[in-house]
């Protein structure tokens, strides 16, 4: 069984995920081979709150240039979390 340091990968943040903390969403950048279930068990074993609800979305890698080269930013897997009402994820506090 796989560790939860490695299924979560780091937090997100940015204008809308900051946002999404005033309804007690926080959202994380995850293995893109996890499901919802071991994003659940981790995120509880992490940060010991309970979770109510999960959303998972993959973003696409985009193409970008640079000069003359072409590449494409990697593929990556976000998850949304949704805490019960008090619980709170202190990395986010200072925010």
């Amino acid at each position: 069984m796989r560790r939860p340091h490695d299924i979560i990968i780091r937090p997100v943040i940015s204008e809308h995920s900051i946002e999404l903390m005033d309804e007690n969403k926080y959202t994380f950048i995850v293995d893109k081979k996890s499901n919802k279930s071991e994003i659940k068990k981790a995120i509880e074993e992490i940060f010991k709150v309970s979770v109510i609800r999960i959303s998972t979305l993959k973003v696409r890698g985009k193409k970008r240039r640079m000069g003359r080269f072409e590449g494409k930013t990697p593929e990556k897997k976000k998850a949304i979390v949704t805490l019960k009402s008090g619980d709170k994820i202190e990395v986010f506090e200072g925010l």
